[in-house]
This record gives C-alpha cells, structure tokens and sequence, in this order.
C-alpha cells in the first residue's frame, strides 16, 4: 500500500489567520508533499505469520489467529483423507475377496468334472448289470430288443 505523508504546520497556520492573512501559504506555513516512502523492512509485525520451527515443533503455531480462521479447511481436508484412507481398504478387501471367489470356483469347477466323469462310469449298461448283481436284487437283463407301439 502506497502512503503519502503529508505535514501541515497547523499552529502557523492558525497564527496567520488570526493576523489576518488569507490561505496557508500566505502565512508562511506550506504544505510538505514528501515522496513515498520505500518498503519497510520485515518487523514484528510481518514476522507474525511465519511459523517457525520452535513453533512447528510445540504447536503454538496452531492456535494463531490465521490457523484457527483454516480450521475448516483443515477438517475438510482431514475428511477427504479419511475417506481417501477408506475407499482403498475396501478396494483391496474386494481384490482378495475376487481372488478367494476365482480359486473356489476353480476347484468347484474341477469337483463337478470329475462327480460328472464318475457318473458317466457307473451309467454304463456293463456297470449297471455288475451292481445289480452285487446288490443280490435278481434282476436279470432282457435278451429280447424293446418293441415299437404302433397305433
């Protein structure tokens, strides 16, 4: 911010008007326009809102009054991150899910081929015959070809 200084001799300004003069310059007293002045060194005042590592180191640093203005920000951000934190578990609690659900199905798998390859074994006419026998059922197999009804 640019600040011009001004300065007005108001006591010589009010002794020329009480002796009848009109207007400052006719006093004497003249208006001082002074250039700007150059960028004030960093005091106290800009070094406030440097955090310092004694600062970081204790957390003072969190209770100034511009920490305390981010706060929502802050908690925003820490909401964000714990969602981020969240959504990555269940993502990788899902991929070992998937990986346990593939290896069962594989197994699932190679189990009904080899129920379906047995059951294929024991269907034959030959097994069949050698089971019935063996179960001592006396069922005999007939010689004679099944006959077609005509209508």
């Amino acid at each position: 911010m640019v600040q011009y200084n001004r300065h007005i001799d108001f006591t010589d300004l009010k002794a020329g008007l009480s002796a009848g003069k009109a207007g400052p310059h006719a006093s004497g007293a003249e208006v001082q326009d002074f250039p700007p002045e150059k960028p004030v060194s960093p005091g106290p005042e800009n070094q406030k809102n440097k955090v310092r590592f004694k600062e970081l180191i204790d957390g003072t640093f969190l209770v100034r009054e511009n920490m305390i203005r981010q706060l929502p920000y802050l908690l925003f951000l820490t909401f964000l991150g714990v969602i981020y934190i969240a959504n990555r578990f269940h993502a990788e609690h899902m991929v070992r899910q998937i990986n346990d659900l593939k290896i069962e199905v594989g197994n699932l798998r190679a189990e009904q081929i080899t129920i379906t390859s047995e059951l294929m074994n024991i269907s034959r006419p030959s097994e069949v015959s050698a089971l019935v026998e063996s179960k001592g059922l006396g069922l005999k197999e007939s010689m004679e070809p099944p006959k077609k009804l005509k209508k």
